[in-house]
């Protein structure tokens, strides 16, 4: 349970760290909305959903639930605000590619300094950063609604944007999880082989091999 525990305090950080990408990249390209509301901040604190960020995941890890979802809370974004045509991609992509780069940092530690990939409590805690920040990007870049990946399919593709965007404002959580309980098996076999591959590129490590550490 110890390490469960561990891994979803790195999962909520992460998340936080998402959340602020966005908003960040949303002031860079003309939009205050995030700003003005405060949550342009590293303090937890303003980006915590009580459901999403606390419950959800922690109730499916109690239950022993074969996927853990959840997340910090969306950050306030006002596309009208944004001044260049494809600035609300790159606003969505922010998030993803925030985790990217933190999967990146320290990926690189544990390939270059062999003290960290020699410490088994180094490696644990260094191999769960970048597991689950390529986790949260990858998974946040499949194109279902309300993933950052539907904002992608929606600026290439914007006749079915109008159309869907209404009803996935009110029930996208809903079919998200229904889809994760329908193609659980398909979809995360499809992440973890590009995780797996990314993982080893990053960090020179086999994925399993934190997975070993973990005990998992």
């Amino acid at each position: 349970m110890e390490i469960w525990i561990f891994l979803l305090i790195i999962l909520i950080f992460s998340a936080i760290f998402h959340e602020y990408a966005h908003g960040f990249a949303a002031y860079a390209l003309g939009d205050p909305t995030a700003k003005n509301a405060g949550r342009l901040t590293f303090n937890p604190i303003p980006h915590i959903d009580p459901f999403m960020t606390i419950m959800l995941p922690l109730v499916l890890v109690l239950v022993g639930s074969p996927f853990i979802i959840g997340g910090a809370k969306p950050v306030p974004i006002n596309p009208f605000n944004l001044r260049q045509k494809y600035d609300a991609l790159k606003v969505a992509l922010a998030g993803p590619f925030s985790n990217i780069l933190l999967a990146l940092l320290f990926g690189l530690m544990i390939r270059f300094l062999p003290f960290v990939r020699e410490t088994e409590s180094l490696f644990l805690a260094f191999g769960a950063v970048v597991f689950l920040n390529l986790l949260l990007a990858f998974f946040n870049l499949l194109p279902i609604p309300p993933l950052d990946g539907s904002h992608v399919l929606f600026t290439f593709f914007p006749s079915i944007a109008g159309k869907v965007k209404m009803f996935f404002a009110q029930y996208g959580f809903i079919v998200l999880f229904l889809v994760l309980i329908l193609f659980f098996s398909f979809i995360f076999q499809f992440l973890f082989i590009v995780i797996s591959l990314v993982f080893f590129l990053f960090t020179g490590s086999y994925l399993g091999d934190l997975f070993m550490v973990m005990g998992m």
